[in-house]
């Protein structure tokens, strides 16, 4: 594989020219460009964008989700893996918008997907470091279609935080796992609905030596909940499964319900128009993330900002009335 030039500076033809042509060198480079929060690099970031995006599209992207301990990393790996020596080309990227206050995962994802990481197949990219989840989540997207240029057909995306991060995994992949553990009772009771119900199956993890009955009684009455939510695609039934990343047994298996998954959606139209409902939630997302960076930045607005919160927190005024106030001053003329 050719390897970068020694400039300091790429212009965008070298930048798009070597993602096409699979020079991880180059697309580790453009990522960094994309995650870059500085000015000078936006313009340039977004011109090597909108020149790779007829190559991109092609892939299937997944989510990973689950329950702290269920051994999310460790599955990913043996799956990832799995993949590779199919002949499939799999990027994992993190979504965790913990990482700029723990800078647990920076290393993280890397040190616990080693064998994957070092595979010729495999791309392994750690969570943008320092930024909000509406930070991470775009610059993760936008990572995912570099990936998609280079060639990726597999892309898997796991959530490291908790909470919103699922949300923002789910508007930008075609499948969504959850995975969980063994002893179904207790996890159930911590396991957020709203999670299960974003869900497209959902995989009990360690289903191996005693744990294998444990499992299995899990499986049954998660299928058992699961069949009173609402599909979140339309006309797929979400099931609950087993799966062991220590044996491998049950692995080959997530592959299966992906394209059984993926055929449904084909066939009933569902694939491209999710496609497109992403975009767009994306774009409203970004002109939303960019109007309130302007209204904070707006002098007028930095001006009286202080004045009206002390209003608020001392019951002069209402939050809307104080709002309101602050939205007509930074309109006037």
């Amino acid at each position: 594989m050719s390897q970068s030039p020694k400039r300091s500076k790429l212009t965008v033809e070298e930048y798009v020219l070597g993602v096409k042509e699979q020079n991880r060198a180059i697309l580790a480079r453009a990522i960094t460009l994309v995650e870059s929060n500085a000015k000078k690099h936006l313009q340039l970031a977004q011109d090597v964008l909108t020149e790779l995006m007829p190559q991109t599209g092609q892939s299937i992207r997944i989510g990973f989700s689950g329950v702290p301990g269920a051994g999310k990393s460790t599955l990913i790996e043996a799956f990832g893996m799995m993949l590779c020596e199919k002949g499939h080309k799999v990027a994992v990227l993190a979504v965790d918008p913990s990482s700029s206050l723990t800078g647990g995962s920076i290393l993280g994802d890397k040190t616990r997907m080693e064998q994957l990481s070092r595979h010729p197949n495999a791309y392994v990219r750690p969570s943008p470091a320092g930024g909000t989840l509406g930070g991470v989540a775009r610059k993760t997207r936008e990572t995912l279609l570099l990936c998609e240029a280079a060639g990726y057909d597999v892309i898997i995306v796991e959530t490291v935080g908790v909470g919103q991060s699922e949300v923002a995994v789910r508007s930008m992949v075609d499948f969504f796992l959850v995975l969980m553990l063994t002893g179904a009772g207790d996890e159930l009771q911590g396991m957020k609905k709203g999670i299960m119900e974003m869900a497209d199956a959902m995989f009990i993890n360690k289903a191996d030596g005693p744990n294998k009955q444990a499992a299995e009684q899990a499986r049954v009455e998660l299928d058992r909940m699961l069949h009173l939510l609402p599909p979140i695609t339309e006309g797929w039934s979400t099931k609950a499964y087993t799966v062991s990343a220590l044996t491998g047994e049950g692995v080959d298996h997530i592959w299966s319900v992906i394209q059984d998954h993926k055929e449904h959606m084909q066939q009933n139209n569902i694939f491209h128009k999710r496609r497109n409902e992403q975009a767009l939630r994306w774009f409203r997302d970004l002109i939303e993330e960019q109007v309130l960076v302007e209204f904070y930045q707006n002098e007028k607005v930095k001006t009286i900002l202080p004045q009206m919160q002390e209003q608020v927190l001392t019951g002069q005024s209402s939050a809307t009335k104080a709002a309101l106030e602050i939205l007509e001053v930074k309109n006037e003329k």
